[in-house]
């Protein structure tokens, strides 16, 4: 199997995606707080799957030793670099996580869910255990559950699927179509920030870091049948979570719209 075959197999699953409800439905710019106020956790649990992909891929422990592909450890540190200390709008550095949460205050957004659930996340100690106890939506908890236990497992060529074709490869189609809504929608509303992080990862993700993840994915799996038939289904598996998010916030917005009318 390639790549190739792989993102034939995923095609039909990245159109529905692409093409999703939820994009015409945010509206107001309550329904972007909304957006955001959900989005925020698929944002943060994307640096889970980063760090875990270094850990397995480059040294990150003492006595320091060579890992064995130097290629893979270029490429995943050269993607940690942007995404863990980019620059942000006005010239300092930041996560993009960060970065994010500073565009959701920027705009009026409700920070308190992901503070409050990363809170809890340092008090148990156990992601599972706040996944299940937090209030979020059961479509989220599936997602973060999935990408944890995708961590958890500990393999470097799923790690990288669930990174490269549930993520990276994705995200400039679909911020696409968010910041085509946003322009639509809020012609009017100061989201220079917000504009500036969906833009900066569709500059960064087309050109460099979903090429990057890419060949990381090919020279993991090399020749080896067997793991290009799991990048293959955790992919797939990646996209169903994905949707399931996508249609929680759908979801969440039909209900305001339906509590107002």
């Amino acid at each position: 199997m390639t790549i190739e075959a792989v993102n034939r197999s995923i095609a039909s699953k990245k159109l529905l995606l692409l093409s999703h409800p939820l994009y015409s439905k945010v509206l107001t710019i309550e329904d972007l707080h909304t957006f955001l106020e959900n989005h925020i956790f698929a944002v943060w649990d994307f640096m889970s799957l980063l760090k875990a992909l270094q850990s397995k891929l480059t040294c990150t422990t003492t006595p320091w030793v060579a890992t064995q592909n130097a290629q893979t450890r270029y490429l995943i540190n050269e993607i940690v670099l942007a995404e863990e200390s980019d620059l942000t709008l006005t010239g300092h550095r930041l996560s993009h996580f960060e970065m994010y949460l500073e565009a959701m205050s920027a705009c009026g957004a409700n920070t308190s869910k992901i503070a409050s659930f990363l809170d809890d996340v340092n008090s148990t100690q156990n992601i599972f255990v706040s996944i299940k106890k937090s209030s979020l939506h059961p479509n989220i908890k599936a997602f973060l559950d999935f990408t944890f236990r995708t961590i958890e497992e500990g393999k470097a060529h799923k790690i990288a699927a669930a990174f490269t074709f549930g993520r990276e490869n994705l995200i400039p189609g679909m911020f696409t179509e968010i910041l085509k809504t946003f322009q639509q929608n809020f012609p009017h509303t100061d989201l220079r920030q917000l504009v500036y992080y969906f833009e900066r990862h569709i500059a960064l993700d087309a050109d460099e870091h979903g090429p990057m993840a890419v060949q990381i994915i090919t020279e993991l799996c090399g020749d080896d049948a067997k793991k290009w038939a799991e990048v293959q289904a955790i992919s797939m598996e990646a996209l169903d979570r994905r949707i399931g998010l996508w249609n929680a916030i759908e979801e969440q917005l039909t209900l305001k719209t339906e509590m107002v009318s």
